[in-house]
């Protein structure tokens, strides 16, 4: 029995979240991803994973041995990475985004990234919708906002500002609110996936917003906000355009909430592989470049 082989199947079953998925990766196909976990439940005994026609998911057992496993296979890349004195990054990576942030400033540079590291290959996952690494199957995470789970470590790479901005029909057929408070008798375009639902974060003060308005989207709420539909909120880069253009004006700029943080999040009980590492460095190189995610550089007002 080749324990190392069933440990991989099972752990690369979990991050890919199903055993054909897990046998692409392994070369291997799916009947054979599915007989290794079995062989090694039988092994151990104990049942390491629910199956459903939906997903799989970890028994307690399971998210025990996960871990346990997760070190020893990290272990063993480490050792071997270790002894290559230039190590070459390689192989599949797989990282969580967020859908506006990566159509604006990853993906119209990936094609610099693919030729920079051309024995690497990236599967980009976009969604607004938090979920946690291995449920998503990720090695790397870009997150916005600060971190709160002790099961991950981070790296910033990035900061911005959140603004409110109005089109000027908007303005001149309602009126600007002067307080947070105003925005509670106005018509305010409601990002649905926002990690705070419908409160808008300001100085000193969070304010429930409601319209009739609400989008799913970041673009489709911009969009909405320079036809004059409503109030919007959310990062000065997705707005940049408009009020460059003077279409938009930054409502409430003496109640702006600090920064907020852009971080790259990867567990704690994993190691890194190189291409996971170089990844970051090229995050951070192509972020820095960018003024509205450097608070050092003058937004657009």
């Amino acid at each position: 029995m080749d324990r190392f082989l069933l440990m991989t199947c099972f752990a690369r079953a979990v991050e890919t979240g199903s055993f054909s998925a897990a046998g692409r990766d392994l070369g291997i196909g799916q009947p054979n991803v599915s007989r290794n976990i079995a062989a090694l439940e039988d092994h151990l005994q104990t049942r390491l994973l629910h199956r459903s026609t939906r997903k799989l998911t970890m028994t307690p057992e399971g998210e025990r041995y996960y871990e346990e496993a997760r070190r020893i296979l990290d272990s063993v890349i480490e050792s071997e990475s270790s002894l290559r004195k230039h190590a070459e990054a390689t192989g599949l990576l797989r990282v969580a985004c967020p859908t506006a942030l990566a159509h604006a400033f990853v993906v119209p540079r990936i094609p610099e990234f693919l030729d920079r590291y051309p024995a690497v290959s990236l599967d980009l996952q976009f969604s607004d919708r938090y979920a946690g690494l291995v449920d998503e199957g990720a090695e790397l995470a870009i997150r916005i906002g600060h971190l709160d789970d002790s099961s991950l470590r981070s790296r910033r790479v990035a900061h911005f500002e959140r603004v409110c901005v109005a089109s000027e029909d908007y303005v001149s057929r309602h009126g600007s609110p002067e307080r947070p408070d105003d925005l509670r008798q106005h018509e305010c375009v409601v990002y649905t996936l926002l990690a705070s639902g419908h409160t808008w974060r300001f100085k000193n003060a969070d304010v429930s917003v409601s319209g009739r308005l609400r989008v799913s989207s970041p673009e489709a709420g911009r969009d909405a906000v320079v036809a004059g539909v409503g109030i919007g909120y959310g990062p000065a880069w997705l707005f940049a355009a408009g009020l460059e253009s003077g279409r938009l004006k930054r409502l409430l700029s003496d109640y702006e909430a600090p920064p907020v943080p852009i971080q790259m999040l990867y567990l704690v009980s994993r190691l890194l592989p190189r291409r996971a590492t170089v990844f970051m460095d090229f995050i951070a190189e192509i972020f820095a470049e960018v003024p509205s995610l450097n608070v050092a550089s003058p937004s657009v007002r």
